[in-house]
């Protein structure tokens, strides 16, 4: 009997000490670098912040608490963070998770002077401004899991959320840790669970204000969501995602009297009995476990994230196979597209031509069919597939398939219905359809898409060719990105990278990329400035002239910003009809990112702030840089070179691609 027990024992100990231990590693969820302010290694503020990490990870911290904050150094080295533990948490848990989230700091964002890491089990922060009592909603994020809830629920479970969080929230305004956590019936069998958080430094009215504007942003059409800012976090789910018994400790229930049994009068018969009992109680309770712990994990991996509050879901893998995994038959295309029709083209560009096709499982699809004489050769083709294979995100046209058999060469993208911005925003018939909320809509959709290339993807990833061409509209109007055959990847410590080959399309290029060759994320930021201000006005960029000298939208615009009267560059078909100080802030936006100086674009993060946030300042913008301002021609590499017929990819068709020798 001793013997067979303490095999037992010994083996339930080791099979739950090793999900315990996998259970508390760190589960990272985002970071946010907004990159304004950086420092240099071995500078004053290094050495400052390397102390204040060590302090926050230090034995000394406070993590029966679950939060504590430091300072080191002065004046402008100075650097303030602290950490925040999830409120139900061990200790212990809260000691690992800040001891992983310190030494994690230097690779997600080095070199940064303002930092906020969000773990599932902690946050840490340091920036060198006072951050401390000091409210803080920038930068919000929102986690969803991707299971709807029933329709026919919407509006009941909505309530339930509503209800519950708020709850939460006013307790957790009102208690000294700033935290509270509770669950609500949903059905017979379901409860609803919740948790909501301020850093204990905040005051009352900041803490509730914080969450009440978190709550009032949670995806309540899904089974779970939650919503991360700086100062605060919410969250609610269909299953125990806390530590319940951390929460409220139920009093013990009395104990049964123990009952001694006889001595038996064989042993042998004794330890049958027990071992016919004991082992098969054991074995359902490890399945059980197991099952808790592949389902946790499972509904875990459900979430997509998202940064100013849109979707970011990451693609499943990072090699080549991904890419080949998507390839098609060419007679399967052939048949799509019947045969290549001229009766389904939609598009004709500098690649090839674009049909209208729809696969053997009815599903519709946009056929690019690369020219055997076009510019996009072998290593275009294959970038595209293997960047495109491994992005998804709303703003970004999808990749379905593609084909390379023998001289073919053919991409399969998304349908979407309603063609490029271009065929809207420059055609006087059909900009009618765009109202400002609309081309404000598009502006935010547009933004969101690039971050996510640039920050929020598994790759850092440069477009080179954002362009009006290149932004397809789906039926609601929403912007899809498309057409990388250009872009490059970076990596994670890259900045920029020179070429002698410049590709892209001139109107759109920042200058040190034209004249010499540079290309960054900063790149995109001037390409993303110059559409703002074409969607604003309506007019294109590259074809604009006006009698006064500007021969160009963007001195156009730099010019009215100057006379104090932004609002003459508006389209006059939305002027009267559109949220003037939004429209400002837009023209403003688009100024600061056609700087001649890199460093003083904004970063997309930024940018996203500067969009969804009104308490964000803005810079004052300088005069852009325009290599082209003395131009009197028409471009030679301007996207109408090419015949198209107005398509619904041709965004994805006629990038104009040309060598072109920087000086």
């Amino acid at each position: 009997m001793s013997s067979w027990a303490s095999l037992i024992f010994l083996f339930i100990f080791s099979f739950l000490t090793s999900f315990r231990v996998s259970a508390q590693d760190p589960i990272y969820v985002y970071h946010i670098c907004p990159n304004t302010t950086t420092y240099t290694r071995n500078s004053t503020y290094s050495t400052n912040l390397r102390t204040l990490l060590s302090s926050l990870s230090s034995s000394n911290s406070s993590y029966s608490t679950g939060f504590q904050t430091a300072t080191s150094g002065q004046g402008t080295d100075s650097v303030t963070g602290l950490f925040l533990c999830r409120g139900d948490v061990s200790p212990e848990v809260c000691r690992r998770c800040v001891a992983f989230v310190v030494n994690d700091t230097s690779t997600r964002c080095p070199n940064e002077r303002e930092v906020v890491l969000y773990y599932d089990e902690c946050i840490v922060r340091y920036s060198n401004r006072n951050i401390l009592s000091t409210l803080n909603r920038n930068g919000g994020v929102i986690l969803r899991n991707t299971q709807n809830i029933t329709s026919n629920q919407n509006d009941q479970f909505r309530d339930l959320i509503l209800s519950t969080m708020n709850q939460a929230a006013s307790e957790a305004a009102d208690s000294p840790r700033k935290f509270d956590a509770r669950k609500a019936d949903w059905t017979a069998s379901q409860s609803l669970y919740g948790l909501v958080q301020c850093t204990p430094d905040l005051t009352r009215q900041d803490c509730l204000s914080c969450l009440q504007q978190g709550i009032n942003q949670l995806p309540t059409d899904k089974i779970g969501g939650r919503f991360l800012v700086p100062s605060c976090s919410s969250r609610y789910e269909l299953y125990a995602f806390y530590n319940e018994s951390a929460i409220t400790t139920p009093p013990p229930p009395p104990q049964p009297p123990v009952s001694v049994p006889p001595p038996p009068e064989k042993g042998g018969s004794s330890s049958v009995l027990v071992v016919a009992i004991v082992v098969p109680t054991i074995v359902v309770a490890l399945l059980f476990i197991a099952c808790y712990y592949f389902l946790a994990k499972r509904a875990k991996k459900t979430y997509g994230t998202s940064s100013a509050f849109d979707d970011f879901i990451y693609a499943p893998g990072d090699d080549i196979t991904t890419a080949e995994s998507l390839q098609l038959d060419y007679r399967s295309i052939q048949t799509a597209t019947n045969d290549f029709s001229e009766s389904n083209k939609i598009g004709q560009g500098g690649f090839g031509e674009v049909y209208k096709g729809a696969l053997s499982d009815g599903t519709e699809v946009a056929v690019k069919r690369l020219s055997k004489s076009s510019g996009q050769g072998d290593a275009e083709f294959k970038n595209e597939v293997i960047l495109v294979a491994k992005l998804q995100h709303r703003n970004l046209v999808r990749l379905l398939g593609f084909c390379l058999e023998g001289e073919e060469r053919v991409l399969v993208y998304e349908y979407v219905p309603n063609e490029s911005l271009d065929y809207f925003i420059f055609d006087p018939a059909k900009q009618t359809q765009l109202d400002w909320s609309r081309r404000y809509k598009i502006i935010g959709g547009i933004v969101r898409g690039i971050l996510y290339l640039h920050q929020d993807s598994r790759l850092t990833i440069i477009h080179r060719d954002l362009k009006a061409s290149n932004v397809l509209l789906d039926s609601d109007m929403n912007p899809k990105i498309a057409d990388f055959g250009m872009a490059r990847i970076f990596g994670m410590n890259q900045t920029e990278e020179n070429t002698s080959r410049i590709v892209g399309t001139y109107g759109y290029m920042s200058p040190e990329y034209a004249m010499h060759g540079q290309y960054s994320m900063k790149s995109d930021v001037y390409s993303f400035g110059v559409l703002v201000l074409e969607i604003i006005s309506g007019k294109k960029n590259s074809s604009f002239y006006q009698t006064d000298g500007a021969h160009d939208l963007v001195s156009y615009a730099w010019r009215l910003w100057s006379n104090g009267t932004p609002l003459d560059l508006v389209d006059p078909i939305i002027v009267d009809n559109c949220q003037r100080n939004e429209v400002v802030r837009c023209v403003h936006i688009g100024l600061l990112c056609v700087q001649e100086d890199p460093v003083e674009r904004p970063p997309l993060s930024t940018i996203v702030l500067m969009l969804t946030s009104n308490t964000v300042t803005l810079p004052v913008p300088r005069q852009p840089g325009l290599f082209f301002q003395s131009r009197l021609g028409k471009d030679p590499l301007d996207s109408d070179q090419f015949t198209t017929t107005k398509s619904l990819l041709r965004s994805v068709d006629d990038a104009s691609i040309t060598d072109v020798y920087p000086r």
